[in-house]
């Protein structure tokens, strides 16, 4: 059955893969988003069918609007980038808390009882355990460090929609994303970061030598990756079958360190590398894989490895590199 769903920060890396998802299964959806990092070009021939508001959802008024007539909201409308968190740290947290207040308070004045919202792994920042479920405690190792800002502006989502939520919904459910990447994703991510060194460098130092690639730390931290088309299905699922307050990781249980990474990136460039290790940036993970378990119960299976979804994204940052903005040139974050 066809169904009306508001996605806010619908023109997002991750917002556009979902509206494009939910056009396809035969649903209506209207994109809110003020576009000051998402970009109505990544809608491509969506926006044919997709109808747009660009407004700020700090604005209740135009929140409030934008979620009238709708079955569901997708609450998805946040400052990412790990370089924001350290550099604006207070616009990080003033869209979050002003953002999910407004979203909750309009869905209560327009009779909007499904609401799903965009939560993160940096709730919990280090976690306790690896692979991580959803029941691993949050944590805010230091309130001084910026960085914070992010996971800090998640929790207090978190906390919101599950209290709000308790009355006057039909359902309040939380997805957690796991380091989604793909074409178009922004600059301020460790992927399209070391793709666009990667290939500065081979500008510069031609065909002969290795490739001196510049690092946070000594690569030995974790990640796992999670290629955009598996998220979309994985988000489809709890958009489906997701239950009333609960929460739910979307990722791949496949764990590679940095080093293994800038591996795999030189392997498709087909060049050797020699990787210069540099300072950890004080509140860096050194470890971070999701247990899935939850959401492969709602019929959930990531089907792209890194080395198969690689290519995607670094054809795209290797066309783009000279878009990068000059001040993300050489700054590697995750």
């Amino acid at each position: 059955m066809s169904r009306r769903y508001l996605v806010t920060g619908g023109t997002g890396f991750l917002g556009s893969s979902i509206v494009k998802r939910l056009v396809d299964a035969g649903h209506f959806v209207r994109s809110l988003d003020d576009n000051s990092r998402g970009a109505v070009r990544r809608l491509g021939n969506y926006l044919r069918t997709v109808e747009l508001v660009e407004a700020d959802v700090r604005n209740a008024d135009a929140a409030r609007r934008a979620i009238k007539g709708m079955d569901t909201v997708i609450h998805m409308a946040f400052v990412n980038g790990t370089e924001f968190f350290y550099s604006k740290p207070e616009l990080v947290l003033d869209v979050a808390i002003k953002g999910m207040l407004n979203v909750l308070e309009g869905c209560r004045s327009e009779n909007v009882g499904d609401l799903i919202v965009a939560s993160s792994a940096e709730v919990y920042q280090s976690p306790p355990v690896v692979p991580t479920d959803e029941t691993a405690p949050f944590s805010i190792p230091d309130p001084l460090n910026p960085r914070y800002s992010y996971g800090g502006g998640k929790i207090i989502n978190e906390l919101m929609a599950i209290n709000y939520g308790r009355t006057g919904f039909d359902r309040v459910t939380i997805f957690r994303p796991h380091n989604v990447y793909g074409p178009d994703m922004g600059w301020e991510h460790v992927l399209p970061q070391l793709i666009v060194q990667m290939v500065r460098k081979v500008k510069e130092v031609g065909r002969v030598e290795s490739l001196p690639i510049e690092i946070q730390g000594d690569g030995r931290q974790t990640r796992a990756f999670l290629h955009v088309d598996d998220f979309a299905q994985g988000l489809m699922c709890v958009i489906n079958g997701g239950q009333h307050l609960n929460i739910y990781h979307i990722g791949n249980p496949e764990e590679v360190t940095i080093r293994d990474v800038v591996d795999k990136i030189a392997k498709y460039f087909g060049r050797e590398v020699k990787i210069i290790v540099g300072e950890e940036a004080a509140g860096s993970t050194r470890r971070r894989c999701p247990d899935i378990s939850k959401l492969v119960r709602l019929g959930y299976h990531p089907r792209i490895s890194l080395e198969m979804g690689l290519p995607s994204i670094a054809d795209w940052y290797t066309e783009h590199f000279e878009e990068e903005p000059s001040r993300m040139v050489n700054q590697v974050l995750f």
